[in-house]
């Protein structure tokens, strides 16, 4: 059976409203976590933001110990970060923690989020397809949260080490604007977190048929290029880098290849 029967007989301009609704509750809950973020300023930007460019960041001790024990020495060690950061505009510390804080507030609030998109197409599913998408909110949500710490550990040193190092002459010092390293930060962060859903975004293509397991096979190479470009353009432009970003998204890929696989059996046991 299909969904309730109130839901089969909303008009365009119910289900407008409705969606409405679930983008307001969206948007207050990412306020509410905002706020809180926002009062925890110190340890938002002392240790959270600012973490990636202290020498001593885990990510660091952990590519240093990484080059030693393969005989490089060390040559992935960081023995500075060069560069200073400063904001050049009267509002530029008030605005980089209010948009920082609502950035915490999505990311923090992004299980919520996922909820109420569920609630909003679940009436539309059939109860089949409602219990086979059981696990959905969590596994969407793990992903996700799964793609910033890979962002926020992985790629944003590697961009912020390769970046706050680079020189074309010693006569220049670098003065990162505020808004500029915050918005590596987060582009780094945002990017991980998105694609880490391919899996997901698989799932419902597969569903409704624009996607089959034959033609992510037979695109795998084009997908290749296409994860190899993803990775230089948020990543720095050396190949180790390239390399360390490229693999995680290929796993992703091959998983998405298995989980369209199975949807696409299970459609045909039907």
């Amino acid at each position: 059976m299909s969904a309730e029967s109130p839901k089969d007989e909303m008009s365009f301009l119910d289900h407008l409203e409705e969606l409405r609704w679930h983008l307001i509750r969206s948007v207050l809950a990412i306020l509410f976590v905002a706020i809180f973020a926002f009062i925890f300023k110190d340890f938002i930007f002392d240790v959270l933001l600012f973490g990636p460019k202290q020498k001593d960041f885990i990510t660091y001790k952990w590519f240093c110990s990484i080059s030693q024990t393969i005989g490089q020495g060390n040559s992935f060690c960081i023995e500075e970060l060069p560069f200073r950061i400063q904001s050049r505009t009267m509002a530029g510390q008030f605005s980089a923690h209010l948009w920082t804080s609502i950035l915490a507030g999505f990311i923090l609030a992004f299980p919520y989020i996922v909820f109420e998109f569920w609630k909003f197409i679940s009436p539309g599913l059939y109860e089949n397809e409602r219990k086979n998408a059981r696990g959905f909110i969590f596994i969407s949500s793990a992903l996700f949260f799964l793609g910033v710490l890979f962002g926020y550990y992985v790629v944003t040193p590697l961009s912020i080490n390769f970046l706050g190092n680079y020189s074309v002459s010693s006569e220049i010092f670098n003065d990162f604007d505020l808004s500029s390293y915050i918005g590596l930060l987060r582009a780094s962060v945002l990017a991980s977190g998105i694609i880490f859903e391919l899996p997901i975004v698989v799932y419902f293509l597969t569903k409704v048929g624009i996607i089959t397991p034959s033609f992510l096979k037979k695109n795998r190479k084009i997908s290749l290029v296409v994860v190899l470009s993803l990775s230089a353009i948020i990543t720095p432009p050396d190949i180790a880098s390239q390399i360390i970003v490229s693999i995680p998204i290929l796993i992703l890929y091959e998983v998405s290849i298995l989980i369209s696989r199975i949807v696409t059996r299970k459609q045909q046991n039907i």
